[in-house]
């Protein structure tokens, strides 16, 4: 191809708040990588947690690296040993989940929680990201569009795929469900438990800007746990008995604590905002054991089905 020599590239480069704007050289696929140019990237909360170079960020990144792993782009070239699927005028996203192949959780069709995981945008195992006109995914981490999505919308495809595990984990239909936390994963979360068949879907969140957005986007409920009692707010709509499945996206430490009181006898619970401080349950006996419940946790999105599942989901507006 005809490539320009220089291309324009966020860079993370140093320790503290900080990113740095400037130009780099445009990389020559190698083995089975492709070179994407880069249509849209979205900002991940873990973006600005990355700029601002806390003590979660220096868990999850390698300094050097470019952030931005919510993206798509489209082939521009491919290196000598990358499938001939991946040809040239291809649109992908990326699986930022970098699997190794030959760990247990690989080898038993689990790659998206890798014990020896590499991350596109975190500078682990790869300095690539996102925030860059042109980026290198290796071919086996892409994945091939099939819808004619714009680019706005598959970019977002990665952040579908988290609330989509989520809920498959738990399996909304024919329940109500309180989904914790409207930031972006709780909010697509919305359409996807609406599509997965919830019967009556309750949001629940401080700004009120966030809980108007849910409302637009097919919340049922809507709760603002300033201003309202939470738990009195779920007992009320549920007859007392609260929510079959719940799903925790806000990462507040008091919401999660309390979640599980907010369940009935048999319900669900899937955590996926991340907790900065350890979890305590006040009443383990009545709020967890007697009730049998069960607990699930998620990590990523399952490679290529949640993929495949949200693409669908998205194309066809949930």
């Amino acid at each position: 191809m005809d490539r320009p020599v220089a291309m324009k590239a966020l860079v993370k480069e140093h320790p503290g708040a900080s990113y740095v704007y400037k130009d780099v050289p445009v990389p020559t696929p190698e083995g089975d990588e492709l070179l994407v140019k880069v249509g849209k990237v979205a900002l991940c909360g873990s973006d600005i947690a990355l700029y601002q170079w806390g003590e979660v960020a220096q868990k999850i990144a390698r300094i050097p690296f470019t952030p931005g792993h919510e993206m798509v782009g489209e082939i521009v070239e491919a290196g000598p040993l990358a499938p001939k699927e991946y040809a040239v005028g291809k649109r992908v996203c990326v699986e930022n989940h970098f699997y190794c192949g030959g760990c247990y959780q690989c080898t038993h069709d689990l790659r998206h929680i890798c014990q020896r995981m590499s991350q596109f945008g975190h500078g682990k195992g790869t300095i690539y990201g996102g925030c860059s006109e042109y980026t290198i995914i290796p071919a086996r981490y892409a994945y091939l569009l099939t819808t004619d999505l714009d680019d706005a919308k598959a970019a977002i495809l990665e952040p579908c795929g988290v609330a989509h595990q989520a809920l498959e984990e738990i399996c909304p239909k024919g329940e109500d469900i309180l989904i914790q936390g409207c930031g972006p994963v709780g909010l697509l979360a919305i359409g996807v438990a609406r599509a997965m068949g919830a019967t009556k879907i309750i949001a629940a969140d401080i700004v009120e800007g966030r809980l108007e957005v849910a409302k637009q986007l097919g919340a049922d409920v809507v709760i603002n746990c300033k201003t309202q009692n939470l738990r009195d707010e779920v007992m009320k709509e549920t007859e007392g008995n609260g929510v079959g499945r719940l799903m925790e996206a806000s990462g507040a430490i008091a919401l999660i604590n309390n979640c599980f009181s907010l369940l009935r006898k048999g319900g669900q619970v899937v955590l996926v905002g991340l907790p900065k401080s350890p979890i305590h349950i006040e009443r383990p006996l009545e709020d967890v054991l007697f009730k049998s419940l069960t607990l699930k946790t998620i990590h990523g999105r399952k490679i290529f089905h949640t993929w495949v599942e949200s693409e669908r989901l998205v194309a066809t507006n949930l």
